[in-house]
């Protein structure tokens, strides 16, 4: 990443999240591609655009948002950083769910709630019982 276009600190900052989501350089597959739409010669001459495939998630990022490779570089390395995150957290949350879910239905009911589904029950067995009783209309 060039220095003019992104601050070091930033770089630096960038660097250690990858470090921490166990994202590395290796695993990471990088293409240059010639930008589209506004910016006229510049973008139409020069591979501003930046391709970043996660090889390990598969999560794909393409980013031309700048005139500038480097920084669309460090852009683009930010994203797959961002969603790589997203993906793991959710899959953090939807174990805590499913834990807190199998907790709820092993919890012991209250009486009450016990006997307001007992009433329920009985109250289905008797619309049962007169659907199967027909009273026949000759008699």
């Amino acid at each position: 990443m060039a220095e003019s276009a992104v601050s070091s600190e930033k770089q630096k900052a960038l660097r250690e999240r990858m470090e921490r989501l166990g994202i590395s350089k290796k695993d990471i597959v990088e293409k240059f591609v010639r930008s589209r739409g506004k910016g006229g010669q510049k973008v139409n001459k020069t591979s501003t655009c930046v391709y970043l495939k996660h090889l390990p998630t598969g999560i794909e990022v393409k980013c031309q948002r700048e005139r500038y490779q480097a920084l669309n570089r460090f852009l683009a390395r930010r994203l797959l950083a961002d969603k790589i995150e997203r993906k793991i957290l959710g899959k953090l949350q939807e174990e805590e769910q499913r834990i807190q879910k199998i907790r709820r239905q092993k919890r012991k009911r209250s009486k009450r709630a016990q006997a307001k589904i007992l009433e329920e029950k009985r109250i289905q067995s008797r619309k049962k019982k007169l659907r199967s009783t027909r009273i026949s209309l000759d008699e």
